[in-house]
């Protein structure tokens, strides 16, 4: 697994938690060092021990604890970059949820080797959509439906989210939006300052 996925994660528990928090995760899941590295590359177990340590450290279920770090990797002021990559998507929350498909292709153009979930987007009626996730660690349907979540929320949309877990490696999160202007949402330009 990229760094960047770990990094991230190890930010979550840092900022939403404590560092005690994140020391005592790290020690449970037995890393060898003190923290991710955003450039390097990590087996694929050391994600899933971190995640499995921090839900007994901290009490919370996976889907649940998971959820949390999608809505942090948008909302959060150490993740402007991210939620500012995701803006690209589009005017509308609409728009956005249409440029999925895009989402891996618009990251690897910032971090070549960086090891991207495959997003499949359907626009199955004019308010429903389903967005397919397949990615070599499984179970990170609820960190798609966090991060959707706030960017609803960023967009000023109302939409509702629901992660189903399918078949063969691939999970499913069900859209349906039910109001594109709900709210004033968050200002966004190309070049200036977020807000």
């Amino acid at each position: 697994m990229h760094g960047f996925v770990n990094r991230a994660l190890q930010g979550f528990l840092c900022d939403t938690y404590g560092l005690d928090a994140w020391d005592e995760v790290r020690s449970q899941a037995g890393l060898p060092f003190d923290g991710f590295e955003s450039m390097l590359h990590y087996e694929d177990c050391l994600t899933d021990q971190v995640i499995f340590s921090a839900e007994h450290v901290l009490h919370r279920d996976r889907a649940s604890l998971l959820e949390d770090v999608g809505t942090y990797l948008i909302s959060h002021p150490n993740q402007t970059a991210l939620r500012r990559l995701m803006r690209f998507g589009g005017d509308s929350f609409f728009d956005f949820l249409q440029s999925l498909d895009d989402l891996s292709g618009r990251a690897r153009l910032a971090v070549p080797d960086l090891d991207m979930p495959d997003l499949d987007i359907h626009h199955d009626r004019s308010n429903r959509f389903v967005l397919d996730i397949r990615w070599r660690l499984p179970g990170m349907g609820p960190v798609f439906v966090g991060a959707l979540r706030a960017m609803a929320d960023d967009y000023g949309a109302l939409a509702f989210f629901e992660a189903e877990r399918q078949e063969n490696g691939c999970e499913r999160v069900m859209i349906e939006l039910l109001d594109t202007a709900f709210a004033s949402g968050r200002s966004f330009s190309l070049g200036g300052q977020t807000g």
